[in-house]
């Protein structure tokens, strides 16, 4: 490629370089401008590789995390006005969840069509006092102002004791990778809800009830992992975290980029937890269930690494399922059922892509 083929960064959109590194971007820039102040320490400055920000508060650190949803990229037609107002906390608390952190509040603003019917508003309510119940917490303000199409964003507040909190930096050469259950599941759920009417009906017909059930619930009614967050945390023997999100491939990208440069991470395929619903529902759609797991996300199962001596232990308190080992390789590699190694692309869902 010659240089003439090389575009001007002036002539750069924001999805030529996708959402991750548009925030990796700001966070750069912002680092030279942050204040000298007492609420920041090293951890504070450490934590802008993560999910949420660390605020020094002494023996404690205030963990503060934002997600912004929008009608048209991540409301499926058939989430209900109850469902969104899950998801959008869900989708927060997971943060605070990957991090090991307590939730104090929630903070809700909206941006409301002039159309909304009032049943729908107080739906999402309901969902987000439902939830903000469920993780232990309250709502404790928000904003409204109206927009074209209906944008839900949330701001959650918790706290982690300093030396429990988890980091994505951390992972080290021979730490076991694990996550906390199946994967690939809430792909299933929306490569379902969003297939064609006719593919749909052919679907509704091939596919059994419960499994119809099972990946639907996922897609549209998600959970944080935030118990097993705080008991991870609690232990100690974590040496890295996150949530998947955005699919198991690009969280492992996020492991490995946090950690020193000759840390690398080999995932094992035959270990990856795939249930057999998902493998049921990929081959009515089509569709590697491998790819589901790896690629898709909204699974928001945690991602973590472990020293080998310590994971025995932590298996025995939850249920986690072994994937993988931390190498000292700086490359992120997939070894197929065949036994063959092949190099794991840092990919998955992208906003802004």
């Amino acid at each position: 490629m010659s240089s003439k083929d090389l575009k001007p960064e002036e002539n750069l959109k924001v999805s030529s370089i996708g959402e991750k590194k548009l925030i990796k971007r700001l966070l750069s820039r912002s680092l030279s401008l942050q204040p000298n102040s007492p609420f920041f320490d090293e951890f504070s400055f450490k934590s802008l590789s993560d999910d949420a920000a660390l605020l020094d508060m002494g023996d404690k650190y205030l963990v503060v995390t934002s997600d912004l949803l929008l009608e048209s990229a991540h409301f499926p037609s058939d989430m209900s006005p109850y469902e969104k107002g899950v998801k959008v906390v869900t989708v927060n608390v997971s943060d605070l969840a990957a991090m090991g952190a307590q939730p104090l509040g929630f903070i809700l603003s909206w941006g409301l069509p002039a159309d909304l019917p009032l049943t729908d508003f107080d739906g999402i309510m309901e969902g987000v006092l439902q939830s903000c119940q469920e993780y232990g917490m309250g709502l404790i303000g928000g904003d409204t102002n109206q927009s074209d199409e209906l944008i839900l964003s949330g701001t959650c507040l918790g706290t982690v004791d300093k030396e429990h909190v988890l980091l994505k930096e951390g992972a080290r050469p021979n730490d076991v990778v694990a996550v906390t259950g199946p994967l690939g599941v809430a792909a299933a759920g929306l490569e379902f809800l969003l297939s064609p009417p006719t593919l749909k009906e052919d679907l509704i017909k091939h596919l059994k009830p419960s499994t119809q059930k099972l990946i639907i619930d996922h897609a549209l009614r998600p959970h944080a992992r935030l118990k097993e967050g705080i008991m991870l945390a609690n232990t100690g023997r974590v040496t890295s975290a996150t949530d998947i999100t955005d699919g198991l491939a690009s969280e492992v990208g996020e492991l490995v980029e946090a950690s020193p440069t000759n840390v690398g991470i080999t995932l094992f395929e035959d270990s990856i937890p795939i249930i057999p619903e998902v493998e049921e529902a990929a081959a009515a759609l089509d569709q590697d269930p491998l790819d589901l797991a790896l690629y898709y996300g909204e699974d928001f199962e945690l991602l973590l690494t472990v020293p080998p001596e310590d994971f025995k232990y932590l298996k025995e308190q939850m249920e986690l399922h072994e994937v993988g080992v931390v190498t000292s390789s700086g490359s992120m590699e997939i070894i197929d059922k065949a036994g063959k190694t092949k190099i794991l692309e840092s990919k998955g869902y992208q906003h802004l892509g």
